[in-house]
């Protein structure tokens, strides 16, 4: 009893002491070829939401992919192997759509935050490559792309009901459609009866 306690013990203890451990990847076109969207830009705002949060970013600079000038990334904020975003911060973006108009931040992306201070920025030490490398590894081997404009009228007008006036002049051109084509459908079938 006492010894299979112990390995349960251990294994819980295992598990979150190596819970957030990711490989060490290689910045290379094969790394790159991961992800279907690659930009650097800075968060304009956070919505947390739990499993649901969400990070809107302003596009400085596109790698890869097509997007709008800004972005929105989903993210779970519970999890407890997250990346620590705030407001203000710039990044290097890793990620894949998740819907058409936005992605998934995950934690073992090679995203980076940008760290002024370089002896404190452990993303270098871990991948090998500073901020500013990364950036322009990714300038020279995938150049800069236009990003799209901000759509205003996106998703958000879709429901939106016709007010009264509009609604009268629906209806009344549905009216005369109707009418329309029943008298060319009687005058086809008188013609060829």
């Amino acid at each position: 009893m006492k010894k299979s306690l112990v390995i349960l013990l251990l294994m819980l203890v295992w598990n979150f002491v190596f819970a957030c451990q990711c490989p060490l990847t290689k910045l290379d076109k094969n790394e790159i070829a991961k992800y279907e969207i690659v930009f650097k830009g800075s968060i304009k705002s956070i919505k947390l939401n739990k499993s649901k949060s969400e990070a809107i970013f302003s596009i400085s600079e596109l790698y890869k992919g097509i997007i709008a000038q800004e972005f929105k990334i989903l993210f779970n904020d519970e999890d407890q192997c997250k990346l620590d975003l705030r407001v203000g911060e710039q990044w290097i973006i890793y990620t894949n759509y998740y819907q058409v108009d936005n992605a998934k931040l995950d934690f073992c992306s090679r995203s980076r935050k940008y760290i002024k201070n370089v002896k404190e920025d452990f993303y270098a030490e871990t991948t090998g490559i500073s901020f500013d490398d990364e950036r322009r590894y990714l300038q020279t081997n995938l150049g800069l792309h236009k990003v799209l404009k901000n759509d205003l009228n996106k998703v958000e007008n879709r429901n939106v009901l016709p007010n009264t006036n509009q609604l009268i002049i629906y209806l009344v051109l549905s009216i005369i459609g109707v009418v329309f084509f029943y008298y060319i459908l009687n005058q086809l079938f008188k013609k060829y009866s």
